[in-house]
């Protein structure tokens, strides 16, 4: 459709007609209210003309665009979103709930960014847009409760997430979720509770630590075999250790396997994505801060992730602290240290399994190391260094499983429509094993697979490498 024939709207379809005529707004997107409606862009981090007007209304982006796929709508897409920022910012309009709605519907995939040949930087506007949402209070109800509970209250503090870890594991194993599930005790409360509960991701059996006391004489760091080629710094963050504490643990020791020193500080901690999606800026940048003095205090070459999404914001730690005079060459020089584990064990080269796993997989492409890094290949070369592995091409295998850090949370039925879009596409190959590398993609299709009261398993790309250095005995 792109260039070609324009999608009708909600829009127009609710009030018969969009302002094309005379006020600028492409493609049926549809002028709200009155010119002086609510209020507009302003401050420091308002999207910039220059981020804005990149965006030619080609159309490319699309096809790529989860929620314009689902939904067909104009507003649904970039392009419309973007019309919707150039009107706020031009005063055309204001910030309207109804603005909003189409703004908070945006996963925030940035599979956009990867066809756009004017390489608007759709990341950084939407961040940018969410936070003069924020700062005007008219973020949805959902969203605003969510962002006290969870992204200001327990991400960013390492000892509350990891009590509420405990609580929860304790909630899932002790038969109490059963219990409040058959007697329908959420569902009479109000907020949503029963919904939230309903995604509430599964506990690991045991959490992974950074300050686990591994060699005594050091407890920080993880020895490499052999001869070490360099330090390491791995990212633990925030629930993953909680939520895939055996990634985590798979992670060092094929790290060690490849001739690492692995370190992880104890001062780390969320790197703020989270926040930052939600356009809580400033926290974000100051977990951002947290993060760089840590691992400069470490001192190691390398800082490696497991997580695609906490890897596509580290590698952003410049652009985000650019006009912070004390951290502004400490964030780029973090940045350009950052790397996904499946980028940097591809660039090594890494040392390959001896042993045979002969497992059916399928790649599920997670939207933060597709898109927003680029990294597709690599952890296909991972998979390919495995002996008897089969590596079978999904359909649609970067096209987003609905995950989106909380946006399952807050957007349920679309997040469960991309699910059950995902989980169809990966049952068809007939795999035994999904291989993801991001927490968030992986909670999401465990939950779509026990909806399918499917067997097939989910595991991380590091996860599976692991297992054919296991098999070696």
């Amino acid at each position: 459709m792109a260039g070609g024939a324009q999608p009708q709207t909600d829009e127009v379809r609710h009030s018969g007609g969009g302002i094309d005529a005379g006020h600028g707004f492409p493609y049926g997107v549809p002028f709200e209210g009155s010119l002086n409606d609510g209020p507009g862009f302003a401050g420091s981090d308002a999207p910039t003309e220059a981020d804005l007007y990149r965006c030619v209304h080609c159309g490319l982006c699309l096809s790529a665009c989860p929620t314009y796929v689902e939904t067909q709508l104009e507003t649904e897409s970039p392009r419309g979103r973007i019309a919707l920022m150039k009107a706020v910012h031009e005063g055309r309009t204001g910030i309207s709930e109804r603005l909003v709605s189409h703004w908070e519907l945006c996963l925030q995939c940035r599979a956009c960014e990867a066809v756009c040949p004017s390489g608007v930087p759709y990341g950084r506007l939407m961040e940018h847009t969410r936070a003069q949402v924020q700062d005007n209070n008219l973020a949805s109800p959902a969203l605003s409760r969510l962002s006290r509970l969870f992204l200001r209250a327990a991400l960013p503090h390492n000892g509350r997430l990891r009590i509420a870890g405990h609580l929860m594991r304790a909630y899932q194993r002790w038969g109490l979720q059963g219990l409040v599930r058959r007697i329908g005790f959420l569902k009479a409360l109000p907020g949503g509770l029963s919904e939230m509960e309903a995604q509430m991701p599964v506990m690991g059996d045991r959490f992974f630590s950074p300050s686990r006391r591994v060699y005594p004489a050091n407890p920080r760091v993880y020895s490499s075999e052999g001869q070490s080629r360099m330090t390491v710094g791995l990212l633990s963050g925030c629930v993953m250790p909680m939520m895939q504490g055996d990634t985590m643990r798979a992670a060092v020791r094929v790290l060690q396997r490849n001739g690492c020193d692995v370190v992880t500080p104890t001062a780390q901690g969320c790197c703020g994505a989270l926040n930052l999606h939600a356009g809580d800026l400033e926290l974000g940048r100051q977990l951002a801060r947290r993060n760089i003095d840590a691992f400069r205090s470490a001192g190691v070459d390398v800082i490696i992730t497991a997580s695609a999404g906490c890897g596509s914001s580290m590698k952003e730690y410049g652009d985000l602290l650019r006009d912070d005079p004390d951290y502004a060459d400490a964030a780029t020089e973090f940045a350009e240290n950052t790397r996904d584990i499946t980028e940097f064990l591809a660039e090594l080269p890494l040392d390959p399994p001896q042993a045979e796993l002969p497992w059916r997989v399928t790649m599920q492409d997670p939207c933060h190391l597709a898109h927003a890094q680029r990294i597709t290949d690599a952890p296909r070369q991972v998979l390919r260094s495995i002996p008897g592995l089969q590596l079978t091409e999904m359909a649609e295998s970067s096209l987003c499983c609905g995950s989106a850090g909380f946006y399952s949370l807050i957007q349920r039925d679309m997040s469960q429509r991309l699910q059950r879009r995902k989980i169809g596409n990966a049952l068809a190959t007939e795999a035994q094993v999904i291989a993801s590398a991001n927490p968030g993609c992986m909670a999401q299709l465990e939950q779509g697979l026990r909806n399918a009261e499917s067997d097939v398993r989910v595991k991380h790309v590091v996860e599976i490498l692991d297992a054919a250095y296991q098999a070696e005995g």
